[in-house]
């Protein structure tokens, strides 16, 4: 189950960003405008083990972060949180949804091609260590 996240979530919030990204995790300051700003939706699962964040801008959606804590991943959240963010997304208005994937994380990978995302380009050395970044893209009227 997700949730909208509030103010009160933001250090939660900031914490699973710690704990999944180290020293790339947004600061508090950037968790706390991202939940209170009208561009964006976050959502928090229950038991604030993981968040997913998109923001729109007119017919495109862009998925800014999914984040599961280490401990709580392999259960299915992430795939919850998305399919939330994506019903959010084509709520709001948004045809399509964008997002970029370090192209080692192949767990991410296998759930959004799950969903029915499709590689269309690669950003070449775009994350630390020289890592490609994918771009993916789901047309949300084809979805589900």
């Amino acid at each position: 189950m997700t949730r909208e996240a509030t103010e009160a979530d933001v250090a939660a919030i900031a914490a699973i960003e710690q704990a999944c990204f180290g020293g790339s995790a947004w600061s508090e300051a950037l968790v706390r405008e991202e939940v209170v700003s009208d561009r964006h939706v976050v959502l928090v699962d229950d038991d604030l083990t993981a968040y997913g964040a998109v923001s729109l801008a007119g017919e495109t959606a862009d998925l800014d972060r999914i984040a599961v804590l280490p401990g709580a991943r392999g259960r299915g959240i992430a795939r919850d949180v998305l399919e939330e963010l994506v019903d959010r997304a084509r709520d709001l208005g948004a045809g399509r949804l964008l997002l970029e994937v370090a192209a080692d994380n192949v767990p991410a990978i296998g759930l959004y091609e799950s969903f029915g995302f499709d590689t269309i380009s690669t950003r070449r050395g775009y994350y630390a260590g020289g890592v490609d970044a994918l771009v993916m893209e789901l047309t949300i009227a084809e979805w589900q």
